[in-house]
């Protein structure tokens, strides 16, 4: 009997405390789930999309492989995750500790009340597509029939999409040979 093995792709984001630490917990989370992860995208510092006045976002995606588990199951291992890191309240227009949402699994259609997958809104968000299209450019959207890269060109979204670096560091010491001078990448 031969396991079948499905790739899936799912967003992070966190707007409170310690965003990138966030970040790092929730994809620890993943691996304490038994997500297989393969490939995570950079971190990229973004506005929020329909909450005036909350604070910024850190979001990345990152690919899983996983066997033996369905899409429901896998996003009941999320919402776990989430309550645990801190998230009482599934609600989209609050800021979070964390926010993990399944994006594809493999190319499944599914529409319930719990869980619809494709995500319904990922096509329409470049705080989704530009770290999505890192890891992801080629993969192929099974309803629109598009790939990632032109996705992201497409989108109507303008919002501010930064690649995230520490305050006071980027990330290479302070050694000002060292120093990577060229702007981070702006996606808008």
């Amino acid at each position: 009997m031969s396991k079948e093995i499905v790739t899936a792709y799912i967003s992070l984001g966190s707007n409170l405390g310690d965003r990138a630490g966030n970040l790092l917990l929730g994809v620890r989370g993943l691996l304490e789930a038994s997500f297989d992860v393969t490939k995570m995208s950079g971190l990229y510092e973004t506005d929020p999309v329909d909450m005036p006045g909350a604070p910024p976002f850190l979001n990345m995606a990152v690919e899983v492989k996983v066997d033996q588990i369905s899409p429901t199951q896998m996003m009941a291992r999320m919402l776990r995750i989430e309550y645990l890191l801190g998230r009482k309240e599934k609600s989209q227009k609050l800021p979070r500790t964390i926010d993990l949402d399944l994006l594809f699994y493999g190319s499944t259609r599914l529409d319930t009340p719990f869980l619809i997958l494709p995500h319904p809104r990922l096509h329409l968000r470049n705080f989704v597509l530009v770290p999505l299209s890192e890891i992801a450019s080629d993969f192929v959207h099974p309803v629109l029939r598009l790939d990632i890269s032109t996705l992201l060109s497409e989108t109507p979204d303008n919002s501010r999409v930064v690649r995230w670096q520490p305050s006071g560091s980027n990330g290479t010491g302070s050694d000002p040979d060292q120093l990577d001078l060229d702007p981070p990448k702006v996606y808008s």
